[in-house]
C-alpha cells in the first residue's frame, strides 16, 4: 500500500523558462525506506517539497497534477493538516530548532499540535530511548555534535507521531562515525516502528544498502523502482557499484559484507604474483613533502570562552601539495582553517604565508594569498544574481570579466546567471563561492567541507580542479567528512581529535588504516592498498599487460608525470 502519491504532478516557479519537475508519477510504498538520488539541481529538494506540502503552499509557483499524502490531496490540505502524517528534517538541523533544551525541543511539535500533557511526556520518553539520547535531555542543542544535533532533529519530527519522515541530506554534515550512528537509527524507525523514510543523499554510498526503493531525478524527470534496477540506468554511481561493474560481479552487491564475499577472486588476481615473480599490488610511495612550505603556522591555538578548538598546533601547507583534514565533528578543523585564513580567532601562534601574516592584510592582498571556502557559503554571497556575484568577484579580485563564470560553469554547468543565489540548491551556492574564491587565483586554497550537496559528477570535476591547482604550485588544504573525496584527491591527510594532530602522513596509509575513514574499495579489498575504483582499474591494467602500475594519490601532485 503507498502512503505517498504522485500523479503527473508538475511544477514550475514563477519566472521559470521549464518546469522543476515535470510529468511525476510515482508511489512510496509504507513502511520502507525510500531513497531519493539525482544531480545537483536536478529536482530533489522540490520533490521532497511535495512530499511534505510545502510544495507549493510555501515555495509559490504552480502545481499541476495531483499529490496524495495519506490519502490526503495537498492541493486542498496544507501542511499544517497533514503535520499528523509526515515530518521533516532539513539538511540543517540547527537551523530548524525552535527551543533552547534538547527535551524542550522534542515537546514543541506536540505543543502546537495540542496533544495532552500526558501523551506528550510519554513520546518525549520513548523518542529520547529509542534514539539513543536519554542522556542529553537536558542539554543545550548548540553544545550537541552534529550527529547529535540530526538525532535530536530527528526526534522532534517523530513525537508528534507521523507516518513519514522526510530527511533532506542527513549525513552532509557529519563524520563517518556519526552518519553511521544515524542512518542506524533511522533503519531502526523502518525495521521496528514500520516508519516509512524517504531520504534524499549524494553519497549514495552511505545508504544505498539500506533503501528499499530508489527515486532517481534527473532534468525533471524521475525514475523509480528497487536499488538494483534504478542503478542499471546511472552512470556516476557509487564505488561498490563501480567496482562491481568492473569486476562483472552479478547481482550487484550493495553492502560491504556482499561485496566481499565477491572480491575473494579479485584480490587473488591483484595480490598473487605473476609467472615472473612480481606482485601486482601497487606499493606507496614515501611521502614528500617539498623542502620550503609555503604556509607555515606555529602553537596555534583558539579558543571560544572556556572551549579550547585548537590546542598549540605546528603545521604546514607545501605547494603542490593536497592535504586532507579529517576527523570527527567538533575536532577542530574548521576552527584551524579560519586560524590559518587570518579571520578567524587565534589566542596564541603564529601564521606566515610567503612571510606575511595573513590576518595583518588587507582584505584584498590577503585574498591573493589565501581563499577559504566555508561550510555556509550563503554567508559570502550577497548580490542579487548569479552574475553580479561573479562580476563583482572579477573586480575585486583583477581577474579578466568572465573568469568567475567560467569557473562556476566548470564546477557545476547549467547555472543560470540571473538567478537569484539564494534559490540555488545547497551544491550549486557552494560551487558559485568556491568559483568566487578561485577567480583570485591565491596561493593557498582553504576548502571546509567543499562537497556537501555536490553530486558525483560535480565532486568529480571538484577534484580535477583542485589537483589542477596542486599541479600549478598552489596549495590545497580542505577539511572533508567525504570519505571516498579524500581517497580521489588527497596526497597527506591529516586526522584532528581534541584540537590536536594525532596522525599527519601519506593519505593512503592512513585511510587503509583507518576502520571508520576507509573507502568502501579498500573495505572490500584489504588488506590491500587500493583507495579507489581507479586504483584498481590500473592494477588489473597492468596485471595484464605484465608490468608494475604506479602508485595513485601516493605522492605529491607536482610530483607526478
Amino acid at each position: 500500500m503507498s502512503v505517498i502519491r504522485l500523479e503527473g504532478a508538475t511544477v514550475t516557479y514563477t519566472g521559470a523558462a521549464s518546469p522543476a519537475l515535470a510529468d511525476v508519477t510515482l508511489e512510496v510504498e509504507d513502511g520502507g525506506l525510500c531513497l531519493v538520488a539525482g544531480a545537483t539541481g536536478s529536482g530533489k529538494s522540490t520533490l521532497l517539497g511535495l512530499m511534505t506540502g510545502m510544495v507549493p503552499h510555501f515555495t509559490g509557483g504552480r502545481l499541476d497534477g495531483r499529490v496524495l499524502i495519506g490519502g490526503r490531496d495537498t492541493r486542498t490540505h496544507p501542511p499544517r493538516e497533514i503535520a499528523d502524517l509526515v515530518g521533516r528534517v532539513g539538511q540543517d538541523p540547527l537551523a530548524g530548532f525552535v527551543a533552547d533544551r534538547v527535551e524542550d525541543e522534542l515537546a514543541y511539535g506536540m505543543e502546537q499540535l495540542a496533544v495532552p500533557p500526558g501523551t506528550m511526556r510519554t513520546r518525549v520518553e520513548q523518542m529520547l530511548d529509542l534514539l539513543g539520547i536519554a542522556e542529553l535531555r537536558d542539554r543545550p542543542l548548540r553544545t550537541l555534535s552534529g550527529g547529535q544535533q540530526q538525532r535530536v532533529a530527528i526526534g522532534a519530527a517523530l513525537a508528534a507521531g507521523p507516518r513519514i519522515l522526510v530527511l533532506d541530506e542527513p549525513t552532509s554534515a557529519l563524520d563517518p562515525t556519526a552518519a553511521e550512528e544515524v542512518l542506524a537509527a533511522v533503519r531502526r524507525l523502518v525495521d521496528d516502528l514500520g516508519l516509512t523514510v524517504v531520504l534524499a543523499e549524494h553519497r549514495l554510498e552511505r545508504v544505498i544498502g539500506y533503501a528499499d526503493q530508489l527515486i532517481r531525478v534527473a532534468d525533471g524527470r524521475v525514475t523509480s523502482g528497487t536499488p538494483d534496477e534504478v542503478l542499471r540506468e546511472m552512470d556516476r554511481v557509487p564505488p561498490i557499484v563501480e567496482l562491481a561493474r568492473l569486476a562483472g560481479w552479478t547481482p550487484t552487491p550493495l553492502t560491504i559484507r556482499a561485496a566481499r564475499r565477491h572480491a575473494a577472486s579479485l584480490r587473488h588476481r591483484l595480490l598473487t604474483p605473476d609467472d615472473a615473480g612480481a606482485s601486482h599490488v601497487t606499493q606507496p610511495a614515501d611521502h614528500a613533502v617539498p623542502a620550503r612550505p609555503i604556509l607555515t603556522a606555529r602553537g596555534l591555538s583558539v579558543t571560544y570562552r572556556d572551549l579550547i578548538a585548537v590546542r598549540a598546533v605546528d603545521f604546514e601547507a607545501a605547494p603542490g601539495v593536497v592535504t586532507v583534514l579529517m576527523g570527527r565533528n567538533g575536532s577542530g578543523k574548521s576552527s584551524l582553517l579560519w586560524a590559518l585564513q587570518g579571520s578567524g580567532p587565534r589566542r596564541a601562534g603564529t601564521v606566515s604565508l610567503d612571510g606575511h601574516d595573513p590576518a595583518a592584510l588587507e582584505p584584498a592582498a590577503a585574498r591573493r594569498l589565501v581563499g577559504l571556502v566555508p561550510q555556509t557559503p550563503s554567508d559570502l554571497l550577497y548580490r542579487e544574481t548569479v552574475s553580479a556575484e561573479c562580476e563583482q568577484a572579477d573586480r575585486e579580485s583583477g581577474a579578466a570579466p568572465g573568469t568567475c563564470i567560467a569557473l562556476l560553469a566548470e564546477l557545476v554547468p547549467g547555472v543560470e546567471g540571473a538567478r537569484h543565489p539564494r534559490d540555488l540548491s545547497e551544491g550549486q551556492r557552494l560551487a558559485l563561492v568556491l568559483a568566487i574564491q578561485l577567480s583570485a587565483s591565491p596561493r593557498v586554497v582553504l576548502l571546509d567541507e567543499p562537497t556537501r550537496g555536490l553530486d558525483y559528477a560535480a565532486k568529480s570535476r571538484l577534484a580535477e580542479v583542485l589537483r589542477s591547482m596542486a599541479a600549478d604550485g598552489r596549495a590545497v588544504l580542505l577539511a572533508t567528512h567525504d570519505v571516498e573525496f579524500a581517497a580521489s584527491v588527497a596526497d597527506r591527510l591529516v586526522m584532528m581529535a581534541q584540537g590536536e594532530i594525532v596522525a599527519d602522513g601519506p593519505a593512503r596509509d592512513l585511510l587503509t588504516a583507518s576502520p571508520a575513514f576507509a573507502p568502501q574499495v579498500a573495505r572490500i579489498l584489504a588488506p590491500g592498498p587500493w583507495l579507489t575504483v581507479a586504483d584498481v582499474a590500473e592494477a588489473l591494467a597492468a596485471a595484464s599487460s605484465g608490468s608494475a602500475p604506479p602508485a595513485a594519490n601516493s605522492a605529491p601532485a607536482a610530483d607526478r608525470p
